[in-house]
């Protein structure tokens, strides 16, 4: 089962991410756009995109080779597609096609309820809600369930937890 945590930047996607991993006791597929935006210092162009999408994918798919049953993923190609589409107003056709072929099972919406924390790689701190709104709509077209995390910290760990148990139950 893929599970993905996504929302807007500065929404605590990496650090449910981390409390995952440890509960679980798994290494997940860490969001690869950071790595690739801190060895580029932050600079990149839509043409970029796309190297950072193949680079999450190859990220997804050597996790699930160790974590056939549970692969949880700090983003994918979802964030990959809205960011291209709200930065550039467009998204390349390879990045729909792969975020087509590599879907989720399931997505935790992360809601920015949480205060914004500054980093040199995030650009929109006005813009959360309305990309949160994005992300609902992108969600509802793609049509795989998501759930809303919201909260605190130890709020959103155990709903997270919740949710993805039942999952692994039901599929």
């Amino acid at each position: 089962m893929k599970v993905v945590i996504t929302g807007a930047e500065s929404s605590g996607k990496t650090t449910l991410f981390e409390s995952l991993e440890k509960y679980y006791g798994i290494v997940g597929a860490k969001e690869f756009a950071r790595n690739y935006l801190l060895n580029s210092n932050g600079k990149y162009s839509q043409k970029d995109l796309l190297s950072i999408a193949n680079g999450q994918i190859d990220a997804e798919i050597a996790v699930k080779k160790n974590n056939p049953d549970l692969v949880i993923c700090d983003t994918d190609l979802l964030t990959i597609k809205i960011w291209s589409q709200y930065k550039y107003g467009n998204c390349d056709k390879q990045i729909h096609n792969l975020l087509n072929s590599y879907p989720a099972d399931l997505y935790l919406l992360m809601k920015p309820d949480i205060p914004w924390e500054d980093d040199p790689l995030r650009e929109n701190p006005d813009d959360r809600w309305d990309i949160f709104g994005i992300y609902k709509q992108e969600l509802a077209i793609l049509g795989v369930p998501f759930f809303t995390i919201s909260g605190s910290k130890k709020n959103r760990l155990s709903k997270s937890i919740s949710i993805i148990d039942k999952f692994l139950l039901t599929n």
